[in-house]
């Protein structure tokens, strides 16, 4: 490096190297100048340059300079490498990959060049390239240990965990016999663990335990051993040693379920679905009964045998379990017994078990067959689950009567006014828990779990600017929705999205998918780090886990969440483009003065809103300054609207980007091949939209929306022109290729098919007889009244649900309101959809969809029987944070959160 310089240019060239790597980029600068003056057209002084002011933040700048070193010198590797970092600092890895490796050409054996190769190859999964490397690495530095695990590691990463063994014990022939030294020992234990479970990997089980007995003492980390030998044990079939070894993991933690797993695979007593022979379960009574009193105060030990016991043995156990904890009030106590509602049988005898409590406490002040009292919370915690049971079961009116009970009971406990805010929800009364939630959070203002909890309630009933200015309570002063993104707090935007799109803001909603996706993009990028340091600090254990995480990331629901969502929107907008001036001028042209009068004030007032945020994000930006005197680093958002990513020219193609990500890592989610339908159909892809269609015939060939894809595929294709170039010929020979495979379309015509899945589904399924409906009128216009006989027709029969006090109806609240949507939208018939409203408010009387008659868009207050309560946690600093806010104000008072709501709306 600085190799044509004079030696003082030369050492000068050497400090800009140091003050870079210090992080000192004024005195780097300084120091490039100089040599500038004098030498201005020296390559690799240019790019040291660049590469200081990139870390400045003058990214141009330093792209200019380094491209302008390049030029000046192209056969230094200095400059190559220099630029292959500005590449990997604006995460463009492919291009970093390929300015390391023109370095490589110049100067094959640079270590440090070598190494920031391997970690981008790690990066990107260029597993091939990335053994090649570290094999490189180790052949110049055999004596250093990162070289060595790196080699193993890449090895195994390419799925060739045998080569990572051959190396791992190639590396301990090279130690001495007392290494390692005091200070390296759990590095070392580390990697001996980590040898042991690629032994288990490749199927060496003899060998792993072999070694995992030999390395004992060199083992740090005791846990993982025993957890590491028990796990081979179980494996080898040593069922009697493994045994042991489960009891003595479960001395050191009888509340960890993953050993009484362990313990029951050992006796031959594990079953993943829950289902077992009535020896098993007199073995298991016997194994748990005796566990229970060597661990008298584990929960574990008395929660484990209600998954496997019935009958009267599951209502004993139960009420073992139940009582002790009600009489504590856990709250928690049922969703810890939820997952016992899908064993069928369960949830009715919890019931029972439940109102003798609540009967018992009623009349005699304690449990059925106790002479001792209970204090007064028991009833409340039993009134308590009891609202929580009727919920899951569909029963809103007996869940509100009873949560209402419990209030009136103890008014001052926070978490029922949460469940009766969740129990109106799923009533469908959004504003109402919305409104409740506030309520709860007026109670606590320092707990930040219930203020989220509001958030999300008031998000869920499209009251967006109220959810941001309650979100904020717990941020810094300053960029409060700065912090929320960068907290990566997902469910917030991911809410927040759904609300925007739910009220047509396709570009605010957009925005807030987007900003998903990138929290996605940085937690991908945040593994680059750990790349080395995993190596370095020897935690190849959890590395290896850390990097098959990253793999399937994109599999987990809040990006398939915002995958869709952004999707949808795209679809939306190509179905619904946005008006340009002109039309909307000439719109406005065509309607009343009246209309005309109102329409121009509305969008005075829009503007005004607009101005008068921008004009508080700009004070809020003044104002928020460090300690330092420096201004925040990150500028104010230019488009806080999302109205330019609403200016794409084809939305189509941006929708397909979010699309393939989804074929990719959620390849069995049905609605990813509806999606991959909707947006093929659109493209006039005719075979991806059928390759759309086989997948979800395959998934679920009964299920409605599949169905409909299937008819309006092939009306579709039906509606085609004849064929004429080679292209739709082969395309058209593929069509007739695949139709007679279909199982629901053989030897039938459309009408047909749709007469046959009435008759095999629509005798009890409401949303099978609109699907059959809407795609009667699709096939058949002139059949609109036939369409809507069909869905007026269908009855909402009483169910037996398991755990419910009586019938329920079978009719869900989210299915009616698609069905509400299908008539006034696409079947277009307002009379019908009035009719359907009307019947509907009946079945749901707590919607607000349906204007119910106990909903609070119908009635004027309907929380009258909350009593206002004096606020808690006012002492502390968020409590007094926004006190002078009337719509967070902690007044207890619902009327004036609502009234400000409206103000809002206005």
């Amino acid at each position: 490096m600085g190799a044509s310089l004079p030696p003082k240019e030369a050492n000068l060239f050497k400090l800009i190297v140091k003050s870079y790597e210090t992080k000192q980029y004024k005195k780097g600068l300084k120091a490039a100048d100089t040599i500038l003056k004098k030498f201005p057209d020296h390559g690799e002084t240019l790019s040291m340059k660049g590469l200081t002011l990139n870390c400045m933040d003058r990214k141009s700048e330093a792209y200019e300079l380094v491209r302008l070193g390049l030029k000046n010198d192209l056969k230094s590797h200095v400059c190559w490498h220099v630029y292959g970092l500005l590449y990997r600092s604006d995460r463009e890895y492919r291009e970093a990959i390929k300015c390391y490796r023109n370095a490589l050409r110049i100067d094959p054996d640079n270590i440090e060049i070598l190494r920031d190769l391997s970690l981008l190859q790690a990066q990107m999964r260029d597993l091939a390239g990335f053994v090649e490397t570290r094999q490189q690495l180790l052949t110049l530095k055999p004596n250093h240990r990162m070289n060595w695990i790196g080699f193993a590691v890449s090895h195994h990463l390419n799925s060739n965990g045998v080569k990572a063994i051959d190396i791992l014990e190639a590396y301990e022939g090279t130690l001495e016999d007392d290494y390692p030294p005091f200070n390296e020992r759990c590095e070392h234990g580390e990697m001996l663990l980590y040898k042991i479970a690629l032994l288990e990997e490749c199927g060496f089980l003899e060998r792993a335990l072999e070694e995992l007995h030999k390395k004992e003492s060199k083992i740090i980390d005791k846990l993982s051993y025993k957890e590491q030998e028990a796990s081979l044990l179980v494996k080898l079939g040593h069922a009697e040693e493994g045994e042991k070894l489960y009891k003595v993991l479960l001395s050191m933690n009888p509340d960890n379920y993953r050993y009484y797993e362990g313990l029951q695979r050992c006796m031959g007593l594990h079953s993943e679905n829950f289902q077992y022979s009535s020896d098993q379960i007199d073995q298991l009574e016997a194994l748990y009964e005796s566990l229970s009193k060597l661990y008298s105060r584990s929960s574990a030990v008395k929660r484990i045998p209600l998954d496997f016991l019935s009958g009267e043995k599951f209502q004993a156990a139960a009420e073992n379990y139940i009582r002790p904890l009600l009489t504590k009030g856990i709250p928690s106590l049922f969703s810890d017994l939820s997952p016992l509602y899908d064993h069928p049988g369960k949830a009715d005898i919890l019931e029972k078990l439940i109102l003798e409590v609540e009967n018992a406490i009623k009349t005699t002040g304690g449990y059925p067959e106790r002479v001792d009292k209970e204090p007064p919370s028991t009833l409340m915690w039993t009134l308590f689950y009891l609202a929580q049971h009727y919920d899951r079961c569909g029963q809103y009116e007996i869940a509100i009567t009873k949560i209402d009970e419990a209030i009136e009971h103890t008014p001052t406990v926070i978490d029922l006014y949460s469940v009766k805010s969740r129990i109106l929800k799923h009533a469908g009364d959004v504003s109402a828990a919305a409104a409740l939630a506030d309520e709860a959070r007026c109670m606590d203002l320092a707990d930040r779990y219930i203020n989220s909890d509001c958030v999300k309630r008031m998000l869920q009933a499209d009251q967006v600017a109220l959810a941001e200015k309650t979100a904020v309570l717990f941020m810094k002063d300053g960029e409060q929705h700065n912090n929320l993104h960068d907290m990566q707090c997902m469910w917030y935007e991911l809410a927040s999205g759904e609300s925007y799109f739910r009220q047509g803001d396709l570009g605010r909603a957009l925005k807030k998918f987007l900003a998903v996706e990138k929290h996605y993009a940085d937690i991908t990028e945040d593994q680059f780090d750990f790349h080395s340091y995993c190596l370095r600090k020897m935690t190849l254990r959890t590395y290896v886990e850390m990097l098959k995480f990253q793999d399937c990331l994109h599999s987990y629901s809040y990006f398939k969440k915002a995958a869709a969502g952004a999707i949808k929107c795209y679809l939306k907008l190509y179905d619904s483009p946005p008006k340009s001036d002109t039309e909307e001028e000439d719109e406005m042209s065509k309607l009343p003065p009246s209309q005309k009068k109102k329409l121009r004030q509305k969008q005075r007032k829009a503007e005004a809103r607009a101005k008068k945020e921008a004009e508080v994000k700009e004070e809020t930006n003044v104002t928020a300054v460090s300690k330092s005197g420096k201004r925040p680093v990150k500028p104010v958002d230019p488009d806080p609207s999302g109205e330019k990513l609403l200016m794409v020219e084809d939305p189509l193609m941006e929708a397909t980007k979010y699309l393939k990500l989804l074929q990719k890592h959620s390849s069995e989610s049905i609605e990813t091949h509806l999606l991959s339908f909707e947006v093929n159909m659109r493209k006039q892809k005719t075979l991806l939209a059928l390759q759309a269609l086989k997948h979800l015939l395959r998934l679920d060939a009964e299920y409605p929306d599949s169905y409909r894809c299937l008819i309006k595929f092939f009306s579709k294709v039906g509606s085609m022109p004849a064929p004429v170039s080679d292209t739709e010929k082969l395309i058209w020979g593929v069509l007739e290729a695949e139709r007679p495979t279909i199982s629901q379309l053989h030897g039938k015509s459309l009408i047909d098919a749709n007469t046959f899945f009435l008759e095999k589904h629509g005798a009890d399924s409401l949303m099978h007889r609109a699907a059959v409906a809407e795609m009667l009128y699709v096939l058949k216009p002139n059949k609109k009244g036939e369409a809507i006989t069909l869905i007026e027709g269908s009855t909402n029969n009483l169910v037996s649900i398991n755990g419910a006090m009586g019938a329920v109806r079978k009719w869900r609240l989210k299915d009616c309101i698609a069905v509400h949507k299908l008539l006034d939208r696409i079947i277009n018939d307002q009379d019908a959809a009035s009719r359907w409203k009307v019947q509907c408010a009946e079945y749901f009387p707590y919607s607000t969809y349906f204007e119910g008659s106990r909903s609070s868009a119908v009635t004027s207050s309907t929380f009258n029987q909350v009593p206002k309560l004096p606020k808690i946690g006012v002492g502390s600093d968020i409590a007094t944070s926004d006190q002078n806010s009337t719509s967070l104000s902690s007044n207890g008072k619902v009327e004036e959160l609502m009234a400000f709501k409206d103000l809002l709306v206005q």
